[in-house]
């Protein structure tokens, strides 16, 4: 093998060309395989944190969802208890009202009664005049013994 120029001069030609590539080629290629290589590695590290903020969230979703749950319950509570005192009032009102209608019947009655009494005292009193009036078979003025007829009424 004989070493000659023209064997040298693609020898040059050659290193030229491989520091040429070295130096405008594999940077121009390098620089968007890099650029790539980041967005997988950013993509992948979002990837990562959207699983653990999904999973984090799921858990912020149970953690709400149970305090929900026991408000739901403490309210339907409340709400159970605040109708039982309404019915309860309304209980208490209703038996306050019976016992006021009762007591105005009562008096009602008492006043009827009293009213029944008078009447048939003043019937009694000119059935007891007429009867007098009769047996002594001479009228009886009320009006002249009006004191000896209230007696009368008093003492019926």
């Amino acid at each position: 093998m004989d070493i000659n120029a023209t064997f040298i001069g693609q020898i040059i030609v050659f290193l030229i060309m491989l520091w040429f590539i070295a130096k405008v080629v594999v940077p121009m290629i390098a620089t968007p395989i890099g650029e790539r290589h980041k967005k997988i590695a950013d993509g992948l590290a979002a990837a990562e944190r959207g699983q653990k903020d999904l999973v984090a969230a799921e858990s912020r979703v149970d953690a709400i969802v149970r305090e929900a749950r026991v408000r739901a319950q403490q309210i339907e509570a409340q709400a159970q208890a605040q109708a039982n005192e309404i019915i309860e009032a309304a209980r208490k009102s209703a038996t306050v009202e019976g016992a006021r209608i009762l007591q105005s019947a009562e008096q009602q009655i008492a006043l009827e009664r009293q009213s029944a009494r008078d009447e048939l005292r003043q019937q009694v009193a000119a059935l007891a005049v007429a009867g007098a009036g009769k047996i002594i078979e001479r009228e009886i003025d009320p009006r002249a013994h009006a004191q000896l007829l209230d007696k009368l009424v008093a003492q019926i």
